[in-house]
């Protein structure tokens, strides 16, 4: 038992690595945004590595040897980008694709095709070069970037897909689904209503750094 534990802690040091460095790169560009005093597109950034217990019954339910695990199953390490706006998903994923240190393998558009039970998020999934004391390794990873109200419904959704193990009730498929359009229509009014919202966050943004400077000379 203790050979396995650490043959699957060995296994995911290059996952853990890149997890970590990809959400330091991401706020960094975040920093970056901020502070050239322009509309940031990133809200925040969260990254796990898929627990053990996961990748196993993943793993089971496709068939996929452990052998295999690197190059056929693309969530092991997993980030997601949460955005103020539609127009803010375009923008991170254009990011992405301008970045040298990934290389894109697959994206899937699940805003313009949600999925039947009303899902909606970007996913790209990428190589990443991790740097470990035996030389590079490139693991694959998954970034899902989504709008708050997107996170919130699909937070929602797999609390619920884990009580139910994706039986879902009839009435609440109907829910969901009428949830999933409740949020994106929520998105759609936010958007139409955007040039507002950022004007009035950096007029607060800059009247808070001002209150600061201000506190810090008295002092």
């Amino acid at each position: 038992m203790m050979d396995q534990d650490q043959k699957w802690e060995d296994f995911l040091i290059p996952y853990n690595q890149a997890v970590e460095e990809l959400k330091i790169k991401l706020k960094g560009i975040r920093k970056e945004f901020s502070k050239g005093n322009r509309h940031i597109p990133i809200e925040f950034v969260t990254g796990r590595v898929k627990p053990v217990n996961s990748i196993i019954g993943k793993a089971a339910l496709r068939n996929i040897p452990f052998d295999k695990l690197d190059t056929e199953m693309q969530d092991i390490a997993g980030l997601r980008i949460m955005c103020q706006f539609v127009e803010d998903i375009h923008e991170v994923v254009r990011l992405l694709r301008n970045r040298n240190d990934i290389k894109i393998i697959e994206e899937r558009d699940y805003i313009t095709n949600k999925k039947e039970s009303g899902y909606r998020s970007y996913h790209v999934v990428f190589e990443y070069p991790v740097q470990l004391i035996n030389g590079e390794k490139r693991i694959l990873v998954e970034i899902q970037v989504r709008t708050l109200a997107m996170n919130f419904w699909a937070t929602i959704e797999h609390s619920l897909n884990y009580k139910y193990q994706g039986e879902f009730p009839d009435a609440i498929n109907v829910r969901l689904k009428r949830a999933a359009e409740a949020a994106f229509q929520l998105d759609e009014e936010m958007s139409q209503i955007r040039e507002e919202i950022q004007e009035a966050q950096q007029l607060f943004s800059h009247s808070k750094r001002t209150t600061i400077n201000e506190t810090s000379k008295k002092h």
